[in-house]
């Protein structure tokens, strides 16, 4: 009996770190928030999972959600649109955790009409009148005899947070403004509707829809990162503190030959 006891012990005392071993790569990385970033994400998590085998879970729910998400400890990786609010980090340093902010590639907000809408240019002060309600048909804007149908983001939106920051500068969205859920809604709402106008990540325009030059200047890879387009941004993956082990090695892909590739072949523009 003692002898068939100390054998359970030590098969015990080998599978027992194996079985945690097992455990912490079934958990593998969680990651929530951007919808923007949201596309990076998964291409890395496809790359991440068939390189290293770890598991690793992608969500979409807007970046304030991700912020909340790392905050309250149910994600190891928060994706963000934006820098963090001084009352997101407040909130973070309350419940001890400490984030910190990973730039993984750099994008631009695109200005969108309907394909039919010949107007090929809008300065910011336009497209902020436009939103605001002070311009009401595009032919004010030398376009077409159309009502301007305002689309823009949910409040939760990062995306929706840059515009606001880096057009209207404080001022309220007209009331009449329809709201959509996500860049593949805004994309889908504006190619229907022709006096439609709206904003998408640079990663999402294809030729359902009408990229609108601001200030002369057409949103594209090139222009983003020469500086030379307006609505240009960063974009985010926030960490629990500076990551180690698997989680920083997902951190680390924008600088690799593998991530610096995707990131370019899904529209955005690489940092690195």
């Amino acid at each position: 009996m003692k002898k068939t006891g100390m054998m359970l012990l030590v098969l015990l005392s080998m599978v027992l770190p194996w079985a945690g071993g097992a455990e912490a790569i079934a958990k593998g990385i969680v990651i929530d928030g951007s919808t923007t970033v949201g596309p990076i994400s998964k291409s890395f998590a496809a790359l991440f999972m068939k390189k290293y085998k770890v598991p690793v879970t992608v969500s979409e729910s807007g970046s304030g959600n991700g912020a909340k998400s790392l905050i309250n400890g149910t994600c190891d990786i928060a994706d963000m649109s934006r820098a963090m609010k001084p009352q997101e980090l407040a909130a973070a340093k309350a419940k001890g955790i400490k984030p910190v902010a990973h730039v993984v590639a750099l994008d631009g907000i695109a200005m969108v009409a309907h394909p039919s809408n010949p107007v090929r240019s809008l300065t910011k002060a336009q497209i902020a009148d436009m939103y605001t309600g002070r311009v009401t048909n595009w032919r004010q804007v030398g376009g077409p005899n159309f009502p301007v149908v305002v689309i823009q983001r949910e409040a939760n939106s990062g995306t929706q947070e840059s515009f606001r920051d880096l057009v209207l500068q404080k001022r309220k969205v007209v009331r009449s403004a329809e709201t959509q859920a996500s860049n593949g809604a805004v994309k889908n709402r504006v190619s229907q509707t022709p006096g439609a106008i709206g904003f998408l990540g640079l990663g999402y325009l294809d030729s359902s829809v009408k990229p609108v030059a601001v200030n002369n200047v057409t949103p594209s890879s090139a222009t983003v990162k020469n500086g030379t387009y307006p609505l240009s941004r960063p974009l985010y993956m926030y960490t629990n503190g500076q990551p180690s082990g698997m989680v920083a090695k997902f951190i680390n892909l924008p600088k690799t030959p593998e991530g610096k590739r995707i990131i370019g072949e899904l529209g955005f523009v690489n940092k690195y």
